[in-house]
């Protein structure tokens, strides 16, 4: 059951793939848009400047795209997630995979002006149902380090709040997942989380066999 973890430029696969590999997962980096035709799932991590994700060029996009439509999940994790919207103001020449409605905006730090980036543990408001998310507690504790996020909307499957400004922390529309947080640095809830995804990797494999 490999699951393709793109490498855009990006970094902190090493964190990712090591979370993953720790729960047995088969991990392997594609060197090109082909390669993702033999992963049962797709994950794109990242750390940084949206305008990485220009790297995400359209032969990958499409490759991507494919994915999803042969039910194949597909999880972005900090700017990954960010990738899954119309796109970022921090870098509005990179079109975003456009699966997730909206584009992401910088923190402001609310009338206390907070520092931005955020950087820290921060709780989870959960939604009423995630696949991804299920069986954590409300309040569950995870780490953020991010100076942009995501608008709330249909596909929020979890909220955090900054500064009094509250922003998408994690979404879920089918089989387009995304955490604005970083599963592989939250401790035992974050690797609950990419267990979750694993087990709903398993079930769309068996269904597509």
């Amino acid at each position: 059951m490999p699951i393709a973890l793109v490498d855009y430029g990006a970094g902190n696969l090493t964190s990712v793939r090591k979370a993953f590999t720790h729960l047995g997962a088969e991990i392997y980096t594609p060197a090109s848009p082909a390669d993702l035709s033999r992963a049962t799932a797709v994950v794109v991590p990242g750390v940084g400047h949206f305008s990485a994700t220009c790297s995400l060029t359209p032969d990958w996009r499409a490759a991507v795209s494919a994915g999803l439509s042969a039910g194949k999940p597909l999880l972005g994790i900090c700017v990954g997630m960010q990738w899954l919207y119309e796109g970022s103001t921090e870098a509005p020449e990179c079109p975003g995979l456009g699966v997730i409605l909206g584009h992401c905006t910088k923190l402001t730090g609310g009338p206390d002006r907070l520092k931005v980036p955020h950087v820290g543990w921060n709780t989870l408001a959960l939604s009423e149902h995630s696949h991804l998310l299920e069986g954590l507690a409300d309040q569950s504790n995870v780490y953020f380090t991010h100076s942009f996020a995501g608008p709330l909307n249909h596909a929020t499957a979890a909220a955090a709040e900054y500064g009094g400004e509250r922003f998408a922390a994690a979404v879920e529309d089918g089989l387009v997942m995304g955490v604005q947080f970083h599963p592989e640095k939250s401790s035992d809830v974050g690797l609950a989380i990419l267990r979750n995804f694993l087990r709903l990797v398993t079930r769309a494999t068996q269904v597509t066999r």
